[in-house]
């Protein structure tokens, strides 16, 4: 029989709707049962495509005795850490604090007023390496709640003190500059991996906002060294394992420091952000790699992430079904045996497959079976050979089962799609790309924003979830709409974006210009989150940070630069200590170093000429720069959709281009060439 989460919108709620567990969502209504009962609650958090959260669903959830007990001790409370990213901050702090490490599964023990007393991750139905066994927890707690009660509120008492007293204080570190930009440089040096790319060693995620800042340093500095880091990091994870060599798009994180084995699921945060890096790299250096990379990641979020409202879902799943077996295995789906190659291309194709994505008789991977990748010495056979080979066993593959996917439309994610998207197609010549693009961004304004542009943070099919967005929505939408804006020239999209801005000065910001997680109007935790750090995508800081510095570049707000300028503050304290952890501020202080650069293209729809300039003027690797292009401006200094156009005229009756920053402007230009060298060096 159904329990309490038959009527939830979250993919992964709904997996846990037939549990014998007596699951609740998060709710007022939990608490108050736990606090009528006198029990304590159980949160347990997680995600829909978490491998290690099927695991432990499977093991205790599904188990009937592990059930009983739970609903005879605890109130359970289940929560989609990607619909409530506030909870989940709020409580993996708390962990985090408590046992040096976090993850998903997140298991956390609660008092009726929400107060953390006891911590966890994954626990196995068993006892083993050192863990206890989940029963084994569930009876600890019980015995501590029972025999204790003083001393668990006095725990959970101090514990939610120490989360109070960690507030931050970055109000007054001054804007960030040259100086701390060239220090966290140097403290990324140190962290790179030159022999493999990338930071730090297992597991090895992809810095995807460290790499924006390196080429971003790289376009206002010269610096060759920060290119490199890009270029080398870029290469060998387009080669390893973590990039899936047959269908596009990048898996979670490499379960090795050499890029080989990933853990399989695919994000769609990943996979946007490193479409607009390889983008930008290809921008920069004309890299065939990076082009190919960038479109075929574009591809991949468009095939297998678009939904039937217009819209990217969330992710797919680690695991699918083994064919042989019946079972959910994670990575079946991608992995191969010389023998699988062999029957799906011949001999003597499939020999040559083996030795090009380095198949080995030994794998790379689990019961003999290889993750593809593209080594550097692999033989040379022309890419329209190995683009075939590619073709006829990706149509293979797709006879396999397919790995779940989670259809949870998340605004922010979106919107960073939404600006994959818009640029690949504005870059590549794909117009296909800027009307995915352009019908997401219509989703998100049709179906997530209500009469006064508040965001909610999900929707699924079409249907509007019950979680207002955070921080992290508004900044990463409104850089989609700005994207869109410069893209197509449409200033609708710089109009939503300014509405999604003004929400963030309003609703978000702190008395010393710091931006908290949550509105001020939102549910109130047992601590407000505020984390300038990025996690697996740009935090809401230092992305609503962005937003507003483009946002008062194209329309010369100085109430929202100077907002921009004070969120910034943190990257000034934490950029040089920490620059792994706030690549995105990074990225965003170098456009605020830069100018950024304003750019006004205006001429005829229908002349050519106009184009071509538009072209360049998004080619430019002047950091954050921003475009826009349309008719030319009124006499009467009214820009019409955008504020950048006010007054400029065609030169000799020509499409002209305006190129500004700090107030000052270069000489209008007709010709492209030109127009390069004022946006830095662009590719054909």
């Amino acid at each position: 029989m159904p329990n309490r989460l038959a009527n939830e919108t979250s993919p992964y709620l709904l997996q846990h709707a037939d549990n014998p567990v007596d699951w609740w969502p998060w709710s007022p209504e939990a608490f108050a049962e736990a606090r009528e009962r006198g029990v304590p609650v159980l949160l347990s958090v997680g995600y829909s495509s978490c491998h290690w959260c099927h695991v432990m669903a499977h093991e205790s959830f599904e188990d009937e005795l592990s059930a009983a007990y739970l609903n005879e001790h605890f109130v359970n409370v289940k929560v989609d850490r990607e619909e409530r990213p506030d909870i989940d901050a709020v409580y993996m702090e708390a962990v985090q604090a408590a046992t040096g490490q976090g993850g998903w599964p997140m298991t956390v023990f609660l008092t009726p007023d929400a107060e953390p007393f006891y911590f966890g991750t994954y626990f196995p139905p068993e006892p083993r390496h050192g863990m206890p066994s989940f029963m084994q927890v569930l009876e600890g707690v019980r015995t501590a709640w029972v025999g204790r009660p003083e001393e668990v509120a006095e725990v959970a008492q101090r514990i939610v003190r120490d989360l109070a007293g960690r507030q931050l204080d970055y109000g007054k570190a001054g804007t960030p500059g040259p100086e701390e930009l060239a220090k966290a440089l140097l403290g990324l040096v140190r962290e790179y991996d030159a022999t493999r790319g990338g930071f730090g060693g297992a597991p090895k995620f992809p810095p995807s906002m460290v790499l924006e800042f390196l080429l971003r340093h790289h376009a206002r500095t010269g610096s060759e060294g920060a290119l490199e880091m890009a270029v080398g990091t870029c290469e060998a994870m387009a080669r390893g394992g973590i990039y899936d060599q047959l269908g596009g798009g990048f898996a979670r994180y490499s379960v090795d420091r050499e890029w080989v084995v990933p853990h399989f699921e695919k994000m769609l945060y990943d996979n946007a952000l490193l479409c607009r890096v390889y983008a930008h790299l290809w921008r920069t250096t004309g890299d065939e790699l990076a082009r190919r990379v960038a479109l075929e990641t574009a591809d991949f979020m468009v095939r297998e992430l678009r939904t039937r409202e217009g819209g990217f879902a969330s992710a797919l799943d680690a695991d699918s079904e083994d064919p042989e077996t019946g079972k959910h295995v994670e990575g079946v789906y991608y992995a191969w045996t010389p023998a699988q190659l062999r029957e799906v291309l011949g001999e003597e194709d499939g020999e040559l497959a083996a030795a090009c994505f380095g198949v080995t008789e030994e794998g790379t991977f689990e019961h003999g079976m290889s993750v593809l990748q593209l080594p550097v010495q692999g033989p040379d056979i022309g890419e329209e050979r190995l683009a075939g080979i590619r073709e006829r066993l990706l149509a293979a593959r797709q006879a396999r089962p397919a790995p779940g996917r989670d259809d949870k439309i998340v605004a922010a994610w979106n919107g960073l799609a939404i600006a994959a998207l818009a640029e690949c197609g504005a870059f590549f010549d794909r117009p296909d790309l800027v009307e995915r693009a352009t019908e997401a961004a219509d989703l998100l304004v049709r179906v997530h924003m209500d009469g006064m542009a508040r965001l909610a943070r999900t929707s699924k099919d079409g249907r509007v979830g019950a979680n207002a967005g955070v921080l992290e929505d508004y900044g990463d939408v409104a850089e989609g709409f700005l994207a869109l804006a410069a893209v197509t020239g449409e200033g609708v999209w710089l109009e939503f974006a300014g509405f999604l801005v003004d929400l963030v000065l309003a609703g978000f910001t702190a008395e010393d210009g710091s931006l908290y997680d949550t509105a001020h109007d939102a549910e109130r935790l047992i601590r407000r989150p505020q984390d300038p750090t990025d996690t697996a995508a740009p935090s809401g800081w230092t992305a609503a940070a962005g937003a507003l510095l483009s946002y008062a570049a194209h329309t010369g707000s100085q109430a929202h630069r100077t907002a921009a300028e004070r969120a910034l503050a943190v990257v000034h304290a934490l950029g040089p200590r920490a620059p792994r952890f706030i690549g995105h501020g990074l990225a965003v202080a170098e456009a605020l170093v830069d100018g950024p650069r304003e750019v006004a293209v205006v001429g005829h729809p229908e002349d050519p000429a106009r184009a071509e300039l538009h072209r360049v003027a998004l080619l430019g690797t002047a950091p954050g720069a921003v475009v826009a292009t349309g008719l030319p401006g009124a006499a009467d200094g009214s820009g019409g959709e955008f504020p950048l156009l006010a007054e400029r005229t065609l030169v000799h009756e020509l499409p002209t281009a305006y190129v500004c920053r700090h107030f000052v402007c270069a000489r209008p230009t007709t010709d492209p060439v030109e127009l390069a060298g004022q946006l830095g060096a662009v590719r054909p």
